[in-house]
């Protein structure tokens, strides 16, 4: 699609499980765009939402769905093994997608779907919300301007609490066959995308892994990592499930000329050794809601925010704002922010942490396929 045209584009979730309502809820928030239909497996999940949201369209089979030539983007939230076939498909039928995190499990899915969008020109995202989040803009900047100096630490920690009904909720959860791993993969991916994109590309890792607070899981609930960045800067990575009641993401960014603090989707504190100051008072509420182990949906609960961003925004704002971006390529033929090769980043990380814990040695990325 080449030029500016401000046609009303026509969406299909696919996937009626939990992260389906945000997607619903951010779109209702963008002009010129309609949900035109719902698509899952269980046909009864799929009606019981459509009927929520008054959705018209209702598919059980993705073939009808692709078929569908009202259909222009589809929304894929479905379980993480699934996203690379569904999202092929959809390409080659001629819709641009959007992808819940992660892009898929494994890299060779990854490049399948890089690939099918190269081939039809179709675009592609994967969705990393918060790096849209006010906090991580304004550090983004910040570090791109060189006010922290050069990053010689970059630490992350998502320290969250889920059940073990969690787990049990659905027969996916917690394999390595369709969740493709446990604490990092599902929870900790949005954080390990943000911290490479705010400190630089990962080099190289060497890491734990272990499942000690829950049953009938094959994957993990804690992973520790020790990190090397292509810049020169060291880190740590750190993801659990264990974490009762569940604490707040937090990101720190040592410079030579400042530090940060990113808690909570909030900018805590930003001190730069020239004396300027950014610090803020108030913790996103239902941040610290979804670790532990609140909804995360648009439609459930507001959040409150740094005085410094919209007073009005709610939670879902920075799926909307990632979505915008997707929609703004779609129209101008341009790149989203986060296209194919941007998403498979943190996904190349957490395989090769996977990979360190198993084999007890250090991982370079690039070595893991």
């Amino acid at each position: 699609m080449s030029g500016v045209s401000e046609e009303v584009l026509n969406f299909a979730v696919i996937g009626c499980g939990t992260i389906g309502p945000t997607h619903i809820g951010a779109l209702r928030q963008i002009d010129n765009v309609h949900v035109h239909a719902l698509s899952d497996t269980v046909e009864e999940r799929a009606y019981a939402m459509a009927a929520q949201f008054d959705i018209q369209g209702v598919y059980t089979k993705l073939d009808d769905l692709l078929g569908d030539p009202m259909v222009d983007v589809v929304a894929i939230c479905t379980p993480s093994g699934t996203h690379a076939d569904i999202a092929v498909a959809a390409l080659h039928a001629g819709k641009h997608v959007i992808v819940e995190k992660p892009m898929d499990i494994s890299l060779e899915a990854c490049d399948r779907m890089i690939a099918a969008a190269d081939e039809t020109g179709k675009k592609l995202t994967v969705i990393s919300q918060h790096r849209f989040d006010y906090a991580t803009q304004f550090l983004k900047e910040a570090l791109g301007k060189g006010q922290l100096g050069k990053i010689v630490l970059a630490d992350a920690a998502v320290k969250w609490w889920r059940t073990q009904e969690y787990y049990d909720s659905g027969n996916w959860r917690g394999t390595w066959a369709m969740d493709g791993g446990g604490a990092l993969m599902n929870q900790g991916v949005h954080t390990v995308d943000l911290l490479q994109w705010l400190a630089g590309d990962v080099e190289s890792v060497y890491a734990h892994i272990r499942t000690s607070g829950h049953d009938r899981i094959e994957v993990e609930d804690i992973a520790v990592a020790a990190l090397t960045f292509a810049g020169g800067a060291v880190g740590t990575l750190t993801a659990t499930t264990c974490a009762y009641p569940g604490m707040p993401v937090r990101i720190d960014v040592i410079g030579t000329e400042g530090s940060a603090t990113i808690e909570a989707d909030t900018l805590r504190s930003m001190t730069l050794k020239k004396g300027d100051t950014h610090l803020s008072d108030a913790v996103a509420s239902h941040a610290l809601s979804v670790a532990q182990g609140g909804s995360a949906s648009v439609v459930h609960a507001a959040a409150e925010r740094s005085t410094a961003a919209d007073p009005g925004a709610v939670w879902g704002d920075a799926h909307r704002a990632q979505i915008e971006d997707f929609l703004h390529a779609v129209r101008t033929d341009g790149t989203p922010l986060i296209d194919g090769r941007a998403g498979r980043k943190p996904l190349e990380i957490i395989l090769a942490v996977y990979e360190s814990a198993r084999t007890g040695l250090p991982v370079k990325l690039g070595a893991v396929s």
